[in-house]
């Protein structure tokens, strides 16, 4: 196997890696906080509105990192720059 292929098996399987282990972890953390939030609810209902601003604005920071690699991996598939050096190296 050339050069070529060599890059992009191992890009569209560091993408899979990427997206695959980065969205356990804000999964696990928007459940938890999303647990934690019905449970401030459950004992101060007076406060619904603080604590329903609060839980959206921390799940938008938890979910920017799935974002994230949401990003890295589709520059790792569509994007990436090796892609363009080893076509020229195969004189292609």
């Amino acid at each position: 196997m050339d050069n070529l292929g060599l890059i992009g098996i191992a890009s569209i399987f560091s993408a899979g890696l990427c997206i695959g282990l980065g969205a356990i972890g804000p999964a696990i953390g928007e459940g938890i906080a999303l647990a934690n939030a019905l449970r401030a609810l459950a004992q101060q209902p007076d406060k619904t509105n603080t604590i329903t601003r609060t839980l959206f604005v921390g799940m938008a920071l938890v979910e920017s990192t799935a974002i994230y690699c949401f990003v890295v991996s589709m520059i790792l598939i569509f994007a990436n720059p090796f892609w363009n050096y080893f076509k020229l190296q195969a004189g292609g």
